[in-house]
């Protein structure tokens, strides 16, 4: 999955919904149906053990935030969270329409709810960057793995990829600002070609917060080739991630454009220049634009160009014709062709 021989021109492409479905299971099955048709490779969630994760007066505190869906932190969260009953849900969806199950644990009982789930791709988040107990547990577990470096320091970076390579796991290296949301000016795009250098062993990738297409296929440019992009079905919606996040047609287009920039690369064959219809329908001949008598040199004061109803010695290959000599007079208006000429 996150080979790097198998990515040298594919990528892969995570639509994250993270908690955009606002604790409801239709609408995390409906966002799984959406994206998946509309060049995901992956859909991903985010799980939490809220209680485990928070502190008693953290998860106690009032919350009076206009994203507020409850009037503590700790019941706001829940009612954010998918039930563990629904994952299993979740993941056969995900496989029916061929897309890959991925999840972020925050903490240590939600990596063992999602291994038990059976999920295929796991998340560190930049949250957990240097976090080597997790990060450890997750690396124990073999499964396919990316990992987000927003905020981290090299040397934090560099203690996670080790800590993950001491076991077999398929690892992917994002970069990341953490940000909500990004600004085009603060994306950083360069800093894909430095952990493609300082990492040549694995894939590179984006995982950004930017409420834009344009991000993602630049970065391909740079060397990306996994991609993390949050989705939403409504930026109005209620939630803070909404408002940076894309909707089916956004994130449609992300898709194409990244799938894209590859073959936009390669320059047409040269047997094909100057074949093209437009030169066929439209392309100028050569004609002289003055008598050219016999014996004389052509130059390009006795050239110009007409539209025939078939093209003749395109007026392109005049560099063919200047400083040759007529065989014959040459009439003005008469096509020139290289029979004509010496």
């Amino acid at each position: 999955m996150f080979k790097k021989s198998e990515l040298v021109d594919d990528v892969f492409i995570i639509a994250e919904v993270g908690q955009n479905h606002q604790g409801d299971l239709d609408t995390a099955r409906e966002y799984i149906k959406v994206f998946a048709s509309l060049g995901a490779d992956a859909i991903k969630f985010q799980t939490r053990c809220n209680k485990y994760l928070f502190d008693d007066f953290s998860y106690n505190a009032s919350y009076e935030s206009e994203n507020a869906f409850a009037e503590t932190y700790g019941a706001h969260r829940e009612m954010l969270e998918l039930k563990p009953e629904w994952l299993p849900a979740l993941r056969d969806d995900c496989h029916k329409l061929g897309v890959k199950f991925m999840s972020t644990p925050f903490d240590e009982p939600s990596l063992q709810l999602l291994l038990d789930t059976g999920v295929d791709v796991l998340k560190i988040a930049s949250f957990d960057l240097g976090n080597l107990p997790l990060i450890e547990r997750i690396a124990e577990s073999n499964v396919p793995t990316v990992i987000s470096v927003g905020g981290g320091k090299s040397d934090q970076i560099a203690s996670s990829v080790e800590t993950i390579a001491k076991f077999p796991s398929e690892l992917a290296i994002l970069h990341c600002v953490s940000e909500y949301p990004c600004e085009y000016n603060r994306l950083g795009l360069d800093n894909i070609e430095v952990l493609a250098e300082r990492y040549p062993d694995y894939v590179v990738g984006l995982s950004d917060h930017f409420n834009g297409t344009l991000s993602g296929p630049i970065a391909y440019t740079k060397g990306a080739r996994v991609f993390e992009k949050h989705v939403t079905f409504n930026r109005s919606w209620r939630g803070t991630d909404h408002s940076f996040s894309l909707e089916p047609d956004g994130f449609r287009k992300f898709c194409r454009d990244i799938r894209r920039v590859t073959h936009m690369m390669n320059p047409k064959p040269p047997e094909e220049l100057g074949s093209e219809m437009v030169f066929k329908k439209l392309g100028k001949s050569l004609i002289a634009s003055t008598k050219i008598g016999k014996g004389e040199v052509v130059s390009s004061r006795m050239l110009s160009g007409r539209i025939f109803k078939d093209q003749i010695l395109p007026v392109r290959d005049s560099n063919l014709v200047i400083g040759k000599t007529a065989k014959r007079d040459i009439e003005v208006g008469e096509a020139i062709t290289l029979d004509l000429l010496d």
